[in-house]
């Protein structure tokens, strides 16, 4: 019994004596006060043996810890002093990793997250992990530091998650520290490693002298009887089917001679009521079995905590190496090929940001398995990745958290979340300091239900509810001491875009604060989320045209080009609901940019040159002028003129050109068209206005428009605005057909053409 029972030292019951007298009780009261008969008093003040938690429960009730009475540590269950040097350690161990050979598979052999319909091997699927040494939320950095490493010139590029710290392989770390605890944000892939850890261990692929001892802290603060480490421990050894005194032996020598691989899973996971007593025991377990190797992990931010022998390190977010790794081994077999998903996952830059996240690449899979691709409306998919981490991640594994903020529901975080968002991406902020973070939180909760009203407790409430968001979900994060960003910058442009349709309901004020950022590049996204979050975007697609058509309303010589723009459209015998098209078709050959636009708005080539081809002469046309005005290659130029000459055209038009042809010197086959450089360096420019001259009487093309520098700006940001307008519409959201047809009908359009439909 003496496993399960602890006595006082003299000097003990002195202090104990001590503190009784201090808080005016005696033996029998306290007794009573804990429920415990008298003679359990008694014995406990005469040093003698009393249960474990009878004695630990009194020297609670008195105010200090029981490790500072207690007559000697105690060892539960007690290893034999006998030293027998005999023994054959290594056979033992050998011995051992057989017999627990069937519960460390059954234990960490498989996975299953998410929405997962079945378990899945975890060395089917398992991505060696990387380790950071230095905690990345711990250092010494300013905001200018941070967007610096952020190489902030392009938001296309612009990567929250990138980590410029060394990279260590996880097994690299392990073998390097002997107490070591492993930190990381959620679904970050911790208990992965762990896992994969101990059946590497057991098979003797790593560590092999060792035997793998795996805890789920969460279950052993929760086991019945409340029984220290290396009691339970020895339970899990004895569900292996040995012999109780073969276990204990067996158990003793194993970790008397420090050959155990301990591994500590999610200390963030063990209830607030557990916490306590459960560092306690494992601080104690680590002092006494010091020799042993342990691995401990836990959430970054998780609590305020030391362990002042172990070595804190960082999981590190996957890198594209990684990423590969994981989905080839994940569509292995499978319908869908890996090397689709990735090229899908490079397209585009937000989802592929998300796949750092292991939990948010695995969702990632999941979804990409059911089609072939990601789901054409990326804000849905984005939803199911925050619902993840902010209400599956946890329910799945039975993982319940306290609730800092009494008022603070799922939902409810979402809404700060998207307040936060708004008001930081609105002022570019994408670092921002604890301080201006909990501001945003305490103006939000004073409002709640039953919210404090003094000052000083909102504060301590905002700094909590922060910790907590940072701690459960990972959705914010801290890039350095004290300052913080979202996650990923796809969140903070999910949840900016979430207040202006979620949370202000699309309000007529919220809708025209969105459109006002337009022309701003790093808003492009967020357009998208909410057009595609919206229930109806019919009111916010005509604010955004709205708002395109007054980039450039009020510069005449714009709205000239427009007009040009709309008549030569007119000239083209297509069917009207291609008019847009073909609109855009000619404002970019006047502009010398892609034909995205047009394409984008459904002109179909071949349909095209069947019914007019007049498009595909004036675009060899404006090519043949722009590679004269650029002095590009004569070659290139040749067959631009061949390629208007084939497509035929007005029999003066032709002959102006076959001239114009003949003028040019006679061009060797290849693409050297040196020997012709003086004649082209003398006559191009005058060639290509002569060229330009008879675009313009007979086709009505070429013009010289020589806008100011302005002017350029105003067209490069109008076109382009109006580019993301056609994407918004083409996405998956709701639009009416009515809208829809009204705002493809006014594209490209002068302001005074726009009127004039109006009144029709």
């Amino acid at each position: 019994m003496t496993g399960r029972s602890l006595q006082a030292s003299p000097d003990g019951i002195e202090k104990a004596k001590r503190a009784l007298k201090q808080k005016s009780l005696t033996q029998m009261a306290l007794a009573e006060d804990l429920g415990m008969s008298r003679q359990t008093g008694d014995k406990f003040f005469k040093g003698k043996r009393i249960d474990r938690n009878n004695f630990k429960q009194i020297c609670e009730k008195l105010g200090f810890e029981w490790e500072e009475i207690v007559a000697q540590p105690p060892r539960e269950p007690e290893i034999a002093a006998n030293q027998d040097n005999s023994i054959d350690i290594a056979a033992l161990v050998q011995e051992v990793r057989e017999k627990i050979k069937p519960n460390i598979q059954e234990d960490c052999g498989t996975m299953r997250v998410l929405d997962m319909t079945h378990p899945i091997g975890l060395n089917d699927i398992y991505t060696n992990v990387n380790i950071l040494e230095k905690i990345t939320g711990r250092t010494r950095k300013d905001i200018s530091e941070l967007l610096q490493e952020c190489n902030f010139e392009d938001v296309d590029r612009f990567g929250l998650g990138r980590i410029t710290e060394e990279r260590v392989p996880g097994l690299e770390a392990v073998e390097k520290y002997t107490k070591l605890m492993i930190l990381g944000k959620p679904g970050a892939g911790k208990t992965t490693f762990l896992k994969y850890l101990a059946i590497q261990c057991n098979q003797g692929e790593f560590q092999a002298d060792r035997v793998p001892i795996f805890i789920t802290l969460k279950e052993f603060a929760e086991a019945a009887n409340k029984p220290g480490l290396l009691e339970y421990i020895t339970q899990q050894f004895a569900s292996c089917g040995v012999v109780e005194t073969q276990l204990i032996t067996s158990l003793q020598n194993v970790i008397k001679h420090s050959r155990a691989l301990i591994l500590l899973d999610g200390l963030d996971e063990v209830r607030e009521e557990d916490n306590k007593r459960v560092l306690k025991e494992i601080r104690v377990f680590s002092d006494q079995y010091r020799e042993n190797h342990f691995v401990m992990t836990c959430r970054i931010a998780a609590r305020e905590y030391t362990f002042e022998k172990f070595t804190e390190v960082e999981v590190a977010d996957f890198d594209s190496e990684q990423i590969a790794t994981f989905a080839s081994n994940w569509f292995k077999n499978k319908a869908v090929k890996s090397e689709t998903f990735i090229e899908r996952l490079e397209d585009n830059e937000r989802i592929n940001e998300l796949a750092t996240s292991p939990l948010l690449l695995t969702l990632l899979c999941l979804a990409f398995e059911e089609s072939g691709d990601f789901p054409a409306n990326r804000s849905e998919l984005y939803k199911e990745g925050l619902d993840a981490l902010l209400k599956k991640w946890d329910a799945k594994r039975g993982i319940q958290r306290a609730q800092v903020y009494k008022k603070l529901s799922v939902q409810r975080k979402e809404d700060l979340l998207s307040k936060i968002a708004l008001a930081t991406f609105e002022q570019s902020d994408y670092f921002f300091k604890q301080k201006v973070a909990e501001q945003y939180i305490t103006n939000y909760i004073r409002n709640l239900p039953g919210a404090n009203t003094d000052e000083e407790a909102l504060q301590l409430d905002s700094e909590e509810v922060l910790r907590s968001i940072e701690h459960h979900h990972g959705l914010v994060v801290e890039r350095a001491k004290a300052i913080y960003s979202f996650s990923h910058l796809t969140f903070h442009e999910y949840f900016t875009a979430r207040e202006t349709v979620v949370v202000k309901q699309s309000s007529e004020e919220a809708l025209q604060s969105l459109v006002n950022h337009i022309t701003e590049k790093r808003w492009r996204e967020v357009f998208f989320l909410a057009v595609g979050m919206s229930p109806s975007a019919d009111r916010l697609l005509q604010l955004m045209q709205h708002q395109v058509d007054g980039i450039v309303a009020t510069d005449e010589k714009l709205q000239q080009f427009l007009m040009w723009v709309s008549k030569k459209s007119l000239s083209v015998q297509i069917p009207y609901k291609y008019k847009s098209a073909v609109r855009a078709f000619y404002a970019a050959r006047a502009l010398d940019l892609d034909l995205d636009l047009a394409l984008a708005l459904h002109l179909d080539s071949a349909l095209a040159l069947h019914l007019d081809t007049s498009l595909y002469l004036d675009s060899a046309l404006n090519r043949a002028l722009a590679l004269a005005l650029h002095l590009d290659s004569a070659l290139n130029l040749d067959h631009a003129l061949d390629h208007a000459l084939n497509l035929g055209g007005e029999p003066e038009l032709e002959n102006l050109l076959q001239q114009l042809r003949d003028q040019l010197p006679k061009l060797p086959k290849s693409k050297d068209w040196a020997p012709n450089k003086q004649w082209w360096k003398a006559n191009a420019i005058a060639w290509a206005e002569k060229l330009r001259e008879v675009m313009i009487k007979h086709r009505n093309i070429g013009h010289d428009w020589q806008f100011n520098e302005n002017q350029i700006k105003l067209l490069s940001q109008y076109y382009d605005a109006i580019w993301l307008l056609v994407q918004c519409l083409n996405s998956d959201c709701y639009v009416s057909r009515e809208v829809r047809q009204e705002i493809e009908d006014s594209l490209l359009l002068p302001i005074a053409e726009i009127e004039k439909r109006k009144r029709w």
